[in-house]
């Protein structure tokens, strides 16, 4: 057992991502506690944010920490890979259900899921597919949100849409930089890979920031 633990294999993305997700966890809690008197369709969206983005850093964290055979080390990558996707889509979600409305709401929603569950099939049948295509999927999937920007904008207050886009630009430079290995410092000890984690760690804080700050309570559209 304490193999399995100590030490840990890569001690600061284990850490990094440990941090993540408690501080998702405290996320998830406070949204539902806040989220108490809007309507359920919003209870539950802020419930799917914070659990993706909870499961995320967990399995982020268990995977760099675990020290076991090269087999089950890869399927521990697969969950955390699969989890990037989910966690995009987990974003949108709010989002999506409680600021757009009709059509708009339905499409964006079954698009982004759609688009998630097409990159998790990637993963599972096609895990040795070269870095950069993963990353194109994720930045796709993150930009798309250009599409409803405008309706953000006019809708809420503008702050909204500056912490949606801080978030945005941490995660397309974080996803460059694993995508293309570089700048890579001080390989294995704080290399291109704990950067990656530090921007994603950004992202994530940027995005809860703006969703707690101005969603709950938002009047759900029509």
């Amino acid at each position: 057992m304490s193999k399995f633990i100590f030490p840990v294999r890569e001690p600061f993305n284990t850490y990094s991502h440990l941090i993540g997700a408690i501080g998702a966890l405290v996320l998830l809690i406070y949204l539902i506690v806040n989220s108490s008197e809007d309507p359920g369709a919003s209870r539950i969206s802020f419930i799917v944010y914070g659990i993706t983005v909870f499961l995320m850093f967990a399995s982020s964290s268990i995977y760099h920490a675990v020290n076991v055979s090269l087999e089950t080390e890869d399927r521990f990558r697969l969950i955390d890979h699969i989890m990037i996707y989910l966690v995009i889509a987990g974003t949108y979600t709010p989002i999506c259900t409680i600021v757009l409305e009709g059509n708009w709401r339905l499409w964006m929603l079954i698009g982004i899921w759609s688009f998630a569950l097409i990159g998790i099939i990637k993963k599972v049948f096609w895990m040795s597919a070269p870095r950069w295509f993963s990353t194109v999927l994720y930045l796709l999937m993150g930009w798309v949100s250009v599409i409803i920007f405008p309706k953000l904008w006019d809708q809420l207050p503008h702050m909204f849409s500056y912490w949606i886009a801080i978030g945005g630009f941490f995660y397309t430079i974080g996803a460059i930089i694993y995508g293309t290995k570089k700048p890579d410092p001080f390989p294995k000890v704080f290399g291109f890979h704990e950067i990656w984690h530090l921007f994603v760690l950004g992202g994530a804080f940027s995005h809860f920031y703006g969703i707690y700050k101005f969603l709950p309570g938002y009047i759900i559209s029509g």
